[in-house]
């Protein structure tokens, strides 16, 4: 077992759960958390929604579910070279994404634009939502009951005013104090996975190409090492070698500037990473090659029109959905149609959320569609 560093969370420094239940015995609590996050449904449900591509644009695309499985292992990977707690941070990256909407961003600006005058919609606070309240698996409690640490680690942004009515875990927002190390961790493993992972997806799909790609310096630098150690070498093989040293670049650098960051800080305990400033972090060296890549895959990938094509017809999907059941609560399944007498548009929000890409635009079709009266 990897040892924890000082300034790590543990069991012993844990401010523990909402509702007290017995220990769980030979799993730590964090690991407690993380088997309730995967046997959730939904964490089942994210194998379904969109990360760039719509679910029944191709079998081999990430969806929500994959790409929350390689954060995780990022995630685990730097904690334990950093001495950190593996198992909180394997558990927040598990649930970064449960509560986001179909379609991706689409879907949850969309989303979020059916919200603006009912509070508005985020999906970390839906994730954090859907492990409090809407999951419905315990006779003792609503929601998971996971730890304050998985729980803090889920919500990585949250306005002022959303944080006044979150007690404990939104108090952070309001005085500005930092989250634990494992929970700073999760949010940049996000982006190293994805940012990555959408370079191949983009190849795969044939949306963007090498050629391109030789524009932007982190990329082609990394590929003409490659290429200087395999020469001729071409295909998904290069493309996979690529893509991997660009992982283990950003993994490690992320590991060094963090390291050197705890230490200029004197950072000895817990309290200490709270009190201090963000520690997690690229190195100045790195950050205008990965603000290159973003600017490349916002441009050339999440602005190609065919993405847009798609985007577009998601955004009409969710604004659809939620103005039939606006207009009608009647139309919500019997549970959701129960929350709704005492917030019908949070309901709603709740119920659309929480669907697939596929059974988003099934119940589209059962509303809609002439002929579709089942």
């Amino acid at each position: 077992m990897n040892v924890l560093a000082p300034y790590a969370v543990t069991e012993i420094n844990s401010r523990g759960r909402l509702h007290t239940e017995p220990s769980p015995g030979i799993r730590s609590e964090f690991q407690r958390d993380r088997d309730r996050i995967v046997h959730s449904t939904a964490f089942r449900r994210l194998e379904y929604k969109t990360q760039v591509f719509v679910n029944h644009e191709g079998d081999l695309f990430r969806t929500r579910l994959t790409h929350s499985i390689e954060v995780a292992q990022i995630s685990r990977s730097v904690a334990r070279a950093l001495g950190l707690n593996e198992d909180l941070a394997e558990a927040i990256a598990l649930a970064h994404d449960l509560g986001h909407t179909p379609f991706g961003h689409a879907g949850q600006e969309a989303l979020n634009a059916c919200m603006k005058t009912y509070g508005g919609f985020e999906h970390n606070l839906q994730s954090l939502r859907t492990v409090d309240v809407l999951e419905e698996h315990y006779a003792a409690f609503d929601g998971l009951n996971l730890t304050y640490e998985t729980r803090e680690g889920i919500l990585k942004h949250c306005s002022r005013e959303r944080a006044q009515h979150l007690g404990e875990l939104g108090r952070r927002f309001l005085e500005g104090g930092q989250p634990s190390l494992e929970a700073q961790l999760s949010n940049l493993a996000d982006e190293i996975a994805y940012n990555n992972h959408d370079i191949d997806d983009g190849l795969r799909s044939g949306l963007i190409s090498l050629e391109q790609l030789d524009g932007v310096a982190v990329f082609r630098d990394t590929r003409r090492e490659v290429e200087s150690v395999w020469p001729g070498l071409a295909g998904r093989r290069l493309i996979h070698e690529t893509i991997r040293r660009m992982i283990n670049e950003m993994a490690l650098d992320l590991i060094a500037t963090t390291r050197a960051n705890i230490v200029a800080a004197g950072i000895a305990t817990l309290a200490d990473v709270h009190r201090a400033p963000r520690l997690v972090a690229y190195s100045e060296a790195l950050m205008p090659r990965l603000r290159e890549l973003k600017g490349f895959l916002r441009e050339n990938l999440y602005s190609h029109y065919q993405v847009l094509r798609m985007t577009d017809k998601a955004r009409r999907i969710i604004q659809d959905l939620f103005g039939a059941f606006m207009n009608d609560p009647r139309l919500l399944p019997p549970q959701y149609q129960a929350r709704a007498r005492a917030d019908t548009p949070r309901a709603i929000a709740d119920y659309v959320a929480g669907m697939t890409d596929r059974y988003a635009m099934k119940e589209h079709r059962r509303l809609f569609a002439v002929g579709e009266i089942h």
